[in-house]
């Protein structure tokens, strides 16, 4: 039966040449970002600090010594990320490498997965290999696996997270997100989804347990108080290489204070009325809020506060893929001019501009973020101020664009003809079928 599906057949449908054309594209992209790109390397290892903080804390020895002078990358890990992370050094580094590669990729796989089943597609859709050629083709893919750091870890962690929290399964939640948070605390700001949603238990788990993590290490480290004294001040300024944030811009450009304040608050204000909005008028609409309120708050705070970097984005997997969504806010162009600055591997250094193509290089992943709140803001405004207008109040959405309310987390399926989603599920959801002119139906039925 195995080999029977790898028999050569002509496609007969649109969506089955999709299909057939782009699972080998996408599968030995995968092949050649893991086993190649990752493998080889690059001049900037992510990898290195951290399997020798690794090993100094299974050897008794100091862990916070980075020299913060120079721009190479430092261990930044609190003393719970360190207790969770040290079996790396238990072998040698090129093999534990190669481990952590594979870990990451492995982890990034099953996140695809999970996101394809979040918004109820199978791996007969043609959601499968676009979402994974896509994700496998953007730079905080690649760059997570060839600079080897634990975002691949993390994004599962956020699919987990976001799947637990939507059904109601908060401890577990919270302990996926308190995982996370002993590590970095990248995906912190998604508490404040749980807050709104007044699901309270996931602060139990999610704060206690770096709490447990951290009075486990701490008198198994040699020096934990100095993560606290001596990396966490550095972790609060603001550094002008390889910092995407607004602040890390204006430090880079030399820009005045009072600039960088005026589009840090303006920026700010457009986060907290998006975020009202959504909460105001979307939050029963779980998929869609959880989704795009997520993308909101994580845009927020790798622009807003002291650093942003680029492969950051990977957590914006869930938001992007919302678009399936019928009423997602990516459904424009400027959304994906935005999300091109910050997903692409594409390089824009210059030999004949070299000030041109060096400012487009180090500006377009802050222009991508910073484009893409605005997209949102003036997406959900327009709605509203429309919505007010016509008298609909509270429901934003136009007509169009409105489906049952059990059955809005597969309005992909009616958005996107071809991708399918899963039969089983979806038929426990209540559909309200659409009018349908004659002539529509008949394109409908040919298509079919």
């Amino acid at each position: 039966m195995f080999l029977r599906q790898l028999e050569p057949r002509t496609a007969r449908t649109t969506a089955d040449v999709i299909r057939f054309a782009l699972w080998p594209l996408a599968v030995m992209t995968v092949l050649n970002r893991v086993f190649i790109k990752a493998v080889n390397g690059f001049v900037t290892d992510d990898y290195k600090p951290v399997y020798q903080a690794s090993l100094d804390f299974l050897n008794g020895r100091a862990v916070y010594t980075a020299n913060f002078d120079s721009v190479d990358p430092h261990y930044l890990y609190p003393p719970s990320g360190t207790l969770l992370i040290a079996p790396i050094a238990v072998i040698d580094y090129e093999k534990s490498r190669w481990l952590f590669i594979l870990l990451n990729a492995v982890a990034i796989l099953i996140a695809w997965y999970l996101l394809l089943r979040l918004f109820n597609y199978t791996l007969r859709s043609i959601a499968a290999p676009v979402l994974l050629l896509a994700m496998f083709l953007s730079e905080t893919v690649i760059n997570t696996l060839v600079f080897t750091n634990v975002n691949g870890c993390l994004l599962l962690a956020e699919m987990l997270f976001l799947i637990l929290l939507l059904r109601r399964r908060d401890l577990w939640a919270g302990v996926i997100l308190g995982l996370t948070i002993a590590v970095k605390p990248t995906l912190a700001p998604l508490l404040l989804i749980a807050l709104v949603r007044k699901q309270w238990n996931v602060f139990t788990t999610a704060l206690g347990v770096p709490l447990v993590l951290t009075a486990i290490a701490w008198p198994l480290s040699k020096d934990p108080e100095k993560f606290f004294t001596r990396t966490t001040p550095y972790l609060l300024e603001t550094r002008d290489y390889f910092n995407s944030s607004v602040p890390g811009n204006a430090e880079y450009y030399g820009l005045p204070p009072w600039l960088m304040w005026v589009i840090r608050l303006s920026l700010a204000v457009m986060v907290l009325a998006s975020l009202w909005i959504l909460y105001r008028y979307y939050r029963e609409d779980e998929l869609f809020f959880v989704t795009t309120a997520s993308g909101v708050l994580l845009l927020a705070e790798w622009l807003l506060t002291s650093l942003g970097q680029m492969y950051y984005s990977m957590m914006l997997f869930p938001f992007l893929m919302s678009v399936v969504l019928r009423n997602s806010v990516l459904r424009n162009w400027p959304a994906w001019l935005a999300i091109f600055g910050f997903m692409s591997y594409d390089k824009w250094l210059s030999d004949r501009w070299p000030d041109i193509g060096r400012n487009l290089e180090y500006l377009r992943i802050t222009f991508g973020w910073g484009l893409l709140l605005i997209v949102v803001f003036c997406v959900l405004g327009d709605r509203y101020l429309a919505a007010r207008r016509a008298g609909r109040l509270p429901q934003l959405d136009p007509e169009w664009m409105v489906t049952a309310p059990d059955s809005r987390h597969t309005a992909g399926a009616v958005a996107m003809p071809g991708i399918e989603p899963d039969p089983a599920r979806a038929a426990r959801q209540p559909a309200v079928p659409e009018p349908v002119t004659p002539r529509v139906a008949e394109t409908q039925a040919v298509r079919s």
